[in-house]
């Protein structure tokens, strides 16, 4: 027995996968998110961590500073590696 082949729009999209935007809604939030403002997913045990966005903001304002060295600690750095290699 021949299966039928599925409805499919002239987008090549099944008549199930739809969207019926005219009964759509605005979201309701998107008033609280700030301009430029970026959603990243943690996982849930980074997440169980962190009580709110401005804890896991502190914490990531921290490693950057970390991260972001003086140019003084360039130069002894890149002083330090030129003595070792010698």
């Amino acid at each position: 027995m021949k299966k039928s082949a599925p409805n499919k729009t002239s987008n090549g999209v099944r008549s199930e996968y739809r969207f019926d935007y005219s009964a759509s809604k605005p979201n309701r939030f998107a008033s609280q998110i700030k301009e430029g403002s970026v959603a990243v997913l943690l996982d849930p045990d980074v997440a169980s961590v962190f009580d709110n966005s401005a804890s896991v903001n502190q914490l990531l304002r921290a490693v950057i500073a970390a991260l972001i060295e003086s140019p003084r600690t360039k130069k002894k750095r890149a002083a330090a590696k030129r003595d070792v290699s010698s």
